[in-house]
């Protein structure tokens, strides 16, 4: 059994969704707790040709046996969070801690209306940096004093940690991705706060000599929602004809876009301590690769693009995926 950190490389929209939610299926973890901002991120799985998105919940939300966590550090939109509860049949075995902060309607209009982070830094609206702005400020309101929320209410860092001393599997679910850390990201052009591996341990209230692996999530190719740089960007219409055209899972906006950027990742890795890699999407990029599962029946180019993204950045990649589906994947902690 072990504990496992998972976020993205990137600026976000690497495909953690996927990722978390094939894990929740293979390895049947007893506790996925979710760090990270907010409703500001939303994650979107595709399950039996069933489409499945999640803003409060942890993705691992497929597989019943699992019990749903958020963090301290992690602000509540009560609403999307009792709705999402409610559609995924999750209302008994979901727990928000009582020190969550609260997003609510003023946040959202702050958000929306104010010129320099809708304008300049290109946020999705959902009130996170306000409601962050008044957590430090110590005046926003906590899950504890919200009766809509009583019946989801505990102290997530307690029952992570007996979890974990219990030797159970345990999945820690990052939000956004690296470079949109509020500190080691594109600054102004971020989030409103650390998103890194060890920003998700301290969301959750885990020491780091507790997390056994840090998975890091990469797309095969590099997407950004927003403003901010983006290195060696590609035209829509370039993008178009690669097949890159996405659109952000939260705001419906259309995303950047540019090839791996291998450098990047090399900083990616060693700010989160990576001790393995993940990469979506590979059939995007090498459309032969649709739905394959044996690393060995990828085609060289494919098989030439892991293997040098493993010698750049000396760590192993061991999901790989292959398609939308969570289990149009190869997952090479398997390979004999």
């Amino acid at each position: 059994m072990t504990c496992k950190v998972i976020v993205g490389g990137f600026y976000g929209d690497e495909g953690k969704g996927k990722i978390i939610a094939y894990l929740s299926i293979k390895d049947k973890p007893q506790i996925a707790v979710r760090g990270g901002v907010g409703a500001n991120a939303g994650h979107t799985f595709v399950y039996n040709d069933e489409t499945f998105k999640v803003r409060m919940l942890p993705s691992a939300v497929l597989n019943p046996e699992t019990k749903l966590l958020i963090g301290a550090g992690v602000l509540v939109t009560p609403n999307i969070l009792i709705d999402e509860a409610r559609k995924y049949n999750a209302e008994k075995r979901t727990v928000i801690d009582n020190q969550c902060g609260i997003i609510d309607n003023v946040h959202i209009r702050r958000d929306m209306e104010d010129a320099h982070l809708k304008k300049i830094v290109g946020t999705t609206g959902s009130g996170t940096g306000p409601a962050n702005a008044d957590r430090a400020f110590r005046i926003l309101n906590l899950a504890k004093n919200v009766n809509d929320l009583k019946n989801y209410l505990g102290n997530v860092s307690d029952i992570v940690n007996e979890s974990i001393d219990k030797n159970h599997s345990v999945i820690l679910e990052g939000t956004q991705g690296t470079f949109l850390s509020l500190y080691h990201g594109d600054y102004p052009f971020v989030t409103s706060k650390d998103v890194t591996a060890s920003g998700i341990c301290s969301d959750i209230g885990i020491g780091p000599k507790k997390v056994d692996d840090v998975i890091l999530v990469f797309k095969a190719y590099v997407t950004r929602v927003g403003s901010g740089p983006l290195e060696n960007e590609i035209t829509v219409d370039e993008a178009r004809k690669l097949g890159w055209i996405e659109y952000g899972s939260v705001t419906g906006r259309q995303r950047r876009s540019s090839p791996f950027n291998m450098e990047l990742a090399k900083k990616s890795v060693m700010i989160n301590s990576a001790t393995q890699i993940a990469v979506t999407k590979l059939d995007v990029v090498f459309p032969e690769c649709k739905g394959l599962k044996e690393f060995s029946k990828l085609p060289v180019e494919a098989k030439n693009f892991i293997e040098k993204i493993e010698d750049n950045l000396g760590v192993k990649v061991v999901l790989i995926g292959t398609g939308a589906e969570i289990n149009e994947i190869i997952d090479r902690r398997i390979e004999k």
